[in-house]
């Protein structure tokens, strides 16, 4: 994979660059960048199939240079230290990131995952669903989160989901329409994504919509009647933070 370092710091590329010579064989860094307006112009000379996206820079930021460039015909692995907005955005759409500093473990698999992808040439869907985040980052009504099922990734508008349900390490989408979706992460990564679209964290196994409930009723303690008839149970820790929310609806 024909791949550019973007980071404004040269010691972040040479320690990057050490790390995929010797864990990421398939990895041949073309070129490496300090800032964003010679990183675009690299991308456009070079047109790499990875690009390895520092988010925070002195000038302008990672996302503002995916927001200039014409299009995107490569794969992004954003590289960065904690940045709280930036992270869920990244998050919000599915995108592979890496902290800092890296975990060799976790390198390895993003690199993994990006060969992957470029190898099936997938359309980059999750990195335009980044950038209409974005571009909307104050209209929530046109979010939509990346769901990636074994077969598939959906992009769902948050209004469309009922109630998600953990199963194990896996959670259960309850959609619109009597459809349901089974996805390869835990609940608990849900639950801070979608607080701010009107979800509650009623119970350990389970994350409700609140436009959703229809009623609330007592049996053998609180529980939600939701639109589509389901019954989720409200635990006692969690029974009058649920019913102040669902008042406020």
């Amino acid at each position: 994979m024909r791949s550019i370092i973007i980071d404004d710091e040269q010691n972040n590329i040479e320690n990057l660059q050490i790390m995929l010579r010797d864990h990421c064989p398939q990895v041949k860094v073309i070129a490496t960048a300090m800032g964003v307006d010679e990183g675009m112009a690299l991308i456009q000379l070079h047109q790499p199939d990875l690009l390895l996206l520092d988010i925070q820079m002195p000038d302008k930021n990672g996302f503002d240079l995916l927001q200039s460039l014409p299009d995107y015909d490569f794969e992004v692995i954003f590289v960065t230290g904690y940045d709280k907005y930036g992270i869920r955005a990244i998050r919000f759409s599915a995108i592979d990131y890496l902290l800092k500093p890296i975990v060799i473990a976790d390198l390895k698999a993003a690199i993994e995952r990006a060969e992957k992808k470029i190898l099936e040439k997938r359309k980059n869907a999750q990195l335009e669903n980044l950038l209409q985040f974005l571009q909307q980052k104050n209209n929530k009504e046109e979010h939509k989160i990346a769901l990636q099922s074994s077969k598939e990734t959906r992009f769902i508008n948050p209004s469309e989901i009922i109630y998600c349900e953990a199963k194990n390490n896996y959670t259960l989408f309850s959609l619109k329409g009597n459809e349901s979706l089974l996805i390869a992460k835990p609940l608990y990564e849900y639950e801070e994504l979608l607080t701010d679209y009107g979800f509650i964290r009623c119970h350990n196994s389970y994350l409700i919509n609140k436009q959703y409930v229809k009623s609330m009723l007592k049996e053998d303690g609180i529980v939600l009647l939701m639109d589509n008839n389901a019954h989720i149970p409200v635990s006692r820790q969690k029974k009058e933070t649920v019913k102040a929310e669902i008042i406020k609806k």
